[in-house]
C-alpha cells in the first residue's frame, strides 16, 4: 500500500498544480474578456484536476492488487492529461508557431493516451482488494 500511496500522492500533486493553472487561464480570460482560452481552461479544469485529482483519491483510500496497473495508469494518465490540453493549446492558438501537424499529432498523442489511462482504470477497479468480514 506504501507504494500505491506514493502514487496517489503524484497524482495528487499533478491535479493541484493542474488545477492551480486552470483557475489562473480562467482568471486571465476574465480579466482581458477574451476566451479564446476557453477549451484549454475547460481541460485542465476537468482532466488535469478533476479526473486525475479523483483518481488520486481512489489509490490513497482504495488498495489495489497489482500495483504495476496503478503505475502505468498513472504515468498514462499524466502525460495523457499534459499531453492533450498542451496540444489544445498549440492546436487552437499556436503561439509558438509550430508546424501544424506537429501541434495536431501532440494533441492527438495526448488524447489517445488520456484515453487508454481513462480505460486502464475501468481495469484497476477489477482487482482491487476485497474487504475481510
Amino acid at each position: 500500500m506504501h507504494q500505491q500511496r506514493k502514487w496517489a500522492m503524484h497524482l495528487i500533486r499533478f491535479a493541484a498544480v493542474s488545477g492551480f493553472i486552470g483557475v489562473l487561464i480562467g482568471s486571465i480570460m476574465s480579466g482581458n474578456m477574451n476566451f479564446a482560452l476557453r477549451p484549454v481552461h475547460a481541460h485542465i479544469v476537468l482532466v488535469g484536476w478533476l479526473s486525475v485529482f479523483a483518481w488520486g483519491i481512489f489509490y490513497y483510500s482504495v488498495p489495489v492488487r497489482k500495483l504495476i496497473l496503478v503505475k502505468i495508469q498513472s504515468i498514462l494518465g499524466m502525460i495523457g492529461a499534459f499531453g492533450l490540453c498542451v496540444g489544445m493549446w498549440l492546436h487552437y492558438l499556436n503561439p509558438l508557431h509550430t508546424n501544424e501537424t506537429m501541434n495536431m499529432v501532440f494533441f492527438i498523442v495526448g488524447g489517445t493516451l488520456l484515453l487508454i489511462a481513462f480505460f486502464l482504470f475501468i481495469i484497476v477497479t477489477f482487482f482491487v482488494e476485497k474487504k475481510e468480514n
